[in-house]
């Protein structure tokens, strides 16, 4: 499945919203990041690996409203949702702990 990315808040909801009961997988990254360039071709593969997952990329730097919804900090952050509700998180380009809280939660 190909990464979604939402350039605003209002894009974000409508996917959330149109997504209830789904898994979603939202990457906060910014362009200027190290290991979120790192991470982002392992991310893109999840997606393909997993197609029951939605994933989001969101832009640290052009969604501040999502950012502070979500009170990311650090980069690159994963936060899994359910049905609009944050369920988990990952902090930092750990791809063990990402990939075992998708099967986790799937």
């Amino acid at each position: 499945m190909v990464v979604q990315e939402p350039t605003d808040v209002d894009a974000f909801d409508d996917i959330l919203s149109k997504n209830k009961g789904k898994l979603i997988v939202v990457d906060f990254y910014a362009t200027w990041c190290g290991p979120c360039k790192q991470m982002a071709p392992k991310f893109a593969r999840l997606s393909e690996e997993h197609t029951d997952v939605l994933f989001l990329k969101i832009d640290v730097d052009e969604c501040e409203d999502i950012v502070s919804k979500y009170d990311i900090k650090v980069m690159p952050t994963f936060v899994f949702v359910r049905d609009g509700a944050q369920i988990d998180i990952v902090e930092g380009s750990v791809e063990d702990q990402l990939k075992t809280k998708i099967l986790k939660h799937k």
